[in-house]
């Protein structure tokens, strides 16, 4: 068989297949972003960067309280998990959070706890979160006389339900994704996507319009088997990729092979042309991953960029045993890689332009099972960069009494605060206008603070 005839057969295999069914959509969704458009809603640049905890991060061992009472509430529900209270970072906010508590982080989280103790400080934390349809006590709870989200306790069914925010929805269009679908022609650079993912495919950055482009930590990845240093394939490639075919699957997928192609040159120009950064990012998977964040937000300018979300994770955190030494090197990698990207922003003097926030499917039990917790429901999340209002505990920190007010049962900690508050929080200091915040969280208006106040206001 020829070569042609061979890529040309693979072409029609690959458009008739079972997997292209999900691709022929983004197919269409990639076209969409091209066409489309959107009022433009604002062209100072502004970056949000999601960081991933898989596996469901233990936040009551990651912010625990010192104050007496409830530091003890804390110790007899953990047990043998239970941090000392001498080794806990004490945090010191403008002011106390509500409930009167203190509280401290992790002793691995060092450089964390030095960002939030600032006088002018670029960290806050945002207390109890989860995915809620109402808000619901624990009578309602019991009762059954509030629904919740399906699936409660499941990593892949919460994982979408906090990506997405709707945790009554169908769909798997995370509000990143509808952010971007909203911001995408603010952007002069219309060919590359303003989502950028350096971990892969994820619900949290996929819209109706927009899908996100992946790149690996050293760079846009290109087509393994017909980059430059193999000029006879790729010349063969690109003449069959430009060639007139006549099945509409083949033209639009030599489009989109085309477009990825010019995407991975594009981008690794720009890379190849910056002016290094002298932040020394450790070399860990998420200080990689953040390095190359840093590095495409340094080169917006030549890829004509003003408004971008990116995409990271950090795994290792479904802590069912072994969790006080696990979640200690994870916490320290996360605590590491996070300070030095907000040094990186600060170094670009964009720090005021760039928010890096956590999420994770779920928190975990105050109850213990051996040396771990199981999956629960509330967590605790880190908000970063210099438009953040912090040195502050935002919402309310819940009481971890066993069988208290807030315990669902087994330690599952029920939320105080929804995940479409805190996302909208985030939204809002994004340039989304009041009147449309309902088109990205149409369950925002349920819950009686919309905006937790952790973000400026310009």
């Amino acid at each position: 068989m020829k070569r042609r005839d061979f890529i040309q057969r693979a072409l029609c295999a690959t458009a008739s297949s079972a997997l292209f069914t999900s691709f022929a959509g983004k197919l269409s969704l990639a076209h969409a972003a091209a066409t489309s458009g959107h009022q433009l809603l604002g062209n100072d640049y502004r970056a949000l960067v999601c960081v991933y905890l898989y596996g469901g991060n233990d936040a009551f061992n990651m912010l625990v309280p010192r104050s007496t009472a409830e530091y003890n509430q804390y110790a007899a529900a953990r047990g043998g998990l239970a941090l000392p209270s001498a080794s806990l970072l004490s945090l010191n906010p403008s002011s106390a959070p509500i409930g009167g508590a203190s509280f401290g982080l992790n002793p691995a989280m060092p450089l964390l706890r030095g960002l939030f103790n600032q006088t002018q400080s670029p960290l806050a934390i945002a207390a109890n979160v989860g995915p809620l349809l109402y808000p619901i006590s624990k009578a309602e709870y019991e009762a059954e006389s509030v629904p919740v989200p399906k699936q409660l306790y499941s990593h892949s069914d919460q994982s979408v339900t906090w990506l997405q925010t709707r945790a009554d929805a169908l769909d798997r269009r995370g509000w990143g994704g509808r952010l971007a679908d909203m911001f995408h022609t603010s952007n002069t650079n219309q060919q590359l996507s303003m989502n950028i993912s350096i971990d892969g495919e994820n619900v949290f950055q996929a819209g109706d319009e927009v899908v996100p482009y992946f790149v690996g930590e050293d760079g846009a990845e290109g087509i393994g088997a017909v980059q430059p240093w193999n000029p006879e394939r790729r010349a063969a490639f690109i003449a069959l990729r430009d060639a007139a075919h006549g099945h509409a699957l083949q033209r639009q997928y030599a489009s989109v092979m085309r477009r990825s192609m010019n995407n991975e040159v594009m981008i690794n120009d720009a890379l190849d042309g910056e002016s290094a950064l002298s932040t020394t990012f450790p070399d860990t998977r998420l200080g990689r991953q953040l390095r190359m964040i840093a590095r495409l937000i340094n080169v917006r300018s030549p890829l004509q960029m003003q408004r971008q979300i990116f995409y990271v994770g950090l795994g290792g955190f479904d802590t069912h045993d072994n969790q006080l030494a696990d979640q200690a090197e994870q916490l320290g990698e996360l605590d590491a890689a996070l300070a030095a990207f907000h040094a990186a922003t600060v170094e670009m003097s964009l720090a005021n332009a760039v928010t890096t926030f956590t999420a994770s499917e779920f928190g975990r039990t105050t109850s213990v099972n051996g040396d771990g917790t199981d999956h629960g429901w509330g967590s605790h999340h880190l908000i970063m960069g210099g438009a953040v209002n912090g040195r502050r505990i935002y919402g309310i920190p819940p009481n971890l009494t066993v069988e208290g007010p807030d315990d669902a049962g087994w330690g599952q900690i029920i939320p105080t605060t929804s995940v479409d508050q805190y996302a909208a929080t985030i939204a809002r200091w994004y340039g989304v206008p009041a009147a449309d915040m309902t088109t990205v969280f149409p369950n925002l208006g349920r819950f009686s603070t919309p905006d937790l106040g952790f973000m400026a206001t310009t």
